[in-house]
């Protein structure tokens, strides 16, 4: 069909489908909204909960998830709000015809007034057309703003990585090569940007657009804009479209400034305080973690009352925390770090690397136990911490320390990591968690 797009069947098959096009955007937004809002907070907090667990790479991911689902949100129920104002508008049209500016008997300056400034019932009509058609464009148009401006950091810092910081590549590739190309991304990254809020101010002077050419070829594949282009510049060439672009972007950052508003009850006392001997969190006890669904803290802890003959102590897993085990043991750093995302596809099984593996898991637990310290009160405890989940099934450390010697009331469970500065060794504190023992 591309290849008719100047046949007129094929231009009045675009006509009809232009004039009925309000019944699928009403049909695609009404569903939409319906599954954002579905998927909205479990995109929230799977995103707050890689960044509890300090997954760079996952976080980054939910968070494009997030803003994403918030920006279509907004736009697409506007949309319908202002669809719905179109079709009770073209209801009243039937009932009422045109606006009688003669039959509201109004003064002739009022009349005059509003003559010019509302006009023709038709031509609101039409313009609430014009607004509802655009915003639902640019609905999907902005996520592939947002994806853009996603790739071109993604470039910058996988050329970092890769490149820059490669122990591999020779010293021409990556000082020679990439200290060149790494300044280019930036700089086109810069001019990329103004040319976009300039409206293409670029694209129009003769000698800045030579020079501005191999950029803008460059970052159409960076930024994918190769897909939606026809849109942006459809958008461009309308003084209509143009306009309500602008407009909106107030909205967005009304819309951002009023989501962070919030309800301050006292000025001493918050949710968000962590564990201490003055305060107990509920992230940091593993009951109140199911019953609330709130996110697991750094080390948490069965309850706030211990009944058993045991506290249970979990310290949750993180990427800093297996960077610290190879600060200490460097023997147990990969030639090769498979941290990140991957495949379950296996290739070929090993069994002897396997054994090795094992070996290295016990290596690994023995530099974690030298290097935290966990005490209740004042009394060190030896530490045995292996591996282990948490009711959350989330991945982890675990111990158990016995508490036949503990006193009923109050107690203190301290956990800190060994941290060498300078040559001194000192300990950092990790968590404070307040717990009552009463024994059944």
């Amino acid at each position: 069909m591309s290849q008719d797009y100047n046949n007129p069947a094929f231009k009045k098959l675009l006509q009809k489908l232009q004039e009925e096009s309000w019944q699928l955007e009403l049909l695609i937004s009404g569903f939409a909204i319906f599954g954002l809002f579905t998927a909205i907070e479990p995109i929230f907090d799977s995103m707050r909960e890689a960044q509890n667990t300090r997954q760079l790479s996952v976080s980054v991911i939910y968070t494009i998830g997030f803003i994403s689902c918030a920006i279509l949100i907004f736009n697409l129920m506007f949309h319908v709000l202002l669809r719905g104002l179109w079709i009770g508008a073209l209801g009243l049209r039937y009932v009422s015809g045109d606006i009688d500016y003669d039959v509201l008997n109004y003064s002739p300056k009022f009349t005059k007034y509003l003559k010019k400034k509302v006009g023709s019932f038709d031509k609101y009509i039409g313009t609430l057309e014009n607004y509802c058609s655009i915003i639902f464009a640019i609905s999907f148009l902005l996520i592939f703003y947002v994806l853009a401006i996603t790739f071109s950091i993604f470039t910058i810092v996988l050329l970092a990585t890769y490149v820059l910081d490669s122990d591999t590549l020779p010293g021409w590739i990556s000082k020679g090569i990439g200290i060149p190309v790494m300044v280019f991304i930036c700089f086109g990254m810069l001019i990329t940007f103004i040319d976009f809020i300039t409206l293409g101010f670029l694209k129009k002077k003769k000698w800045i657009s030579k020079i501005y050419f191999p950029i803008y070829w460059v970052f159409s594949f960076i930024t994918l804009s190769f897909l939606y282009r026809a849109l942006v510049y459809n958008f461009l060439d309308n003084k209509f479209g143009r306009r309500l672009s602008l407009i909106l972007v107030p909205f967005y950052i009304l819309a951002a400034i009023m989501t962070s508003f919030h309800y301050t009850k006292s000025n001493y006392i918050n949710s968000n305080l962590n564990s201490s001997s003055i305060m107990a969190n509920s992230s940091s006890y593993e009951n109140l973690l199911m019953e609330n669904k709130t996110f697991t803290d750094d080390v948490i802890i069965q309850s706030k009352v211990i009944t058993d003959p045991f506290v249970k102590v979990f310290m949750l897993y993180s990427e800093n925390i297996e960077d610290r085990v190879f600060y200490y043991n460097p023997s147990l750093e990969p030639d090769k770090d498979a941290r990140g995302l991957g495949t379950d596809i296996v290739i070929t099984s090993n069994f002897s690397s396997e054994t090795k593996i094992d070996s290295l898991r016990q290596e690994y637990l023995k530099t974690i136990n030298s290097i935290y310290t966990i005490k209740i009160d004042s009394t060190t405890y030896n530490n045995e911490l292996i591996f282990g989940q948490n009711l959350k099934k989330e991945l982890g450390f675990e111990t158990y320390i016995g508490t036949k010697e503990l006193r009923e009331g109050k107690h203190l469970l301290k956990v800190s990591r060994r941290s060498i500065v300078e040559g001194d060794t000192t300990y950092w504190r990790v968590a404070r968690i307040p717990f009552w023992y009463y024994p059944n």
